[in-house]
């Protein structure tokens, strides 16, 4: 087998396709969910902590005078501990995002879910079968 054939055999397998298009929506997806929390929700949360901007606290490492965390990263080092506070939240409110959207499409693949018919009993095999009649004509003498 040529080293071209096999990898066309590779990557036309169902399930490297399916994870190569759930690769690329999952990064569409993620963008979408990024502007959601960046744009509509951090600023709320925001107003409820009075207005503050988590991103620009940083303890300056180079001896910096800097008032915002841009000019301070020019100027030097910083310890920027107000950015993992603010992807921090993002994170939190993404994760809570994702499972109320994970929640609700379970709820509707449920709904969805037809009523199955109830299963059969399996077949006996016929050794099994065999014996059993053999017992009974064995309590009947």
């Amino acid at each position: 087998m040529s080293f071209a054939t096999e990898f066309k055999e590779f990557a036309m397998k169902g399930n490297v396709v399916d994870l190569a298009v759930g690769v690329i929506i999952g990064a569409a997806f993620g963008k979408i969910v990024d502007s959601i929390v960046a744009d509509l929700i951090m600023p709320f949360v925001s107003m409820v902590f009075g207005g503050l901007d988590f991103s620009n606290y940083f303890i300056p490492l180079a001896g910096q005078t800097a008032t915002t965390l841009i000019e301070a990263k020019k100027a030097g080092a910083v310890f920027a501990y107000g950015s993992f506070i603010t992807v921090a939240l993002n994170f939190i409110i993404l994760a809570f995002i994702i499972f109320m959207m994970v929640k609700q499409i379970n709820r509707l693949k449920k709904a969805e879910a037809p009523a199955r018919a109830p299963e059969a009993a399996p077949v006996t095999p016929e050794d099994v079968v065999l014996l059993r009649e053999i017992r009974d004509a064995l309590k009947n003498r």
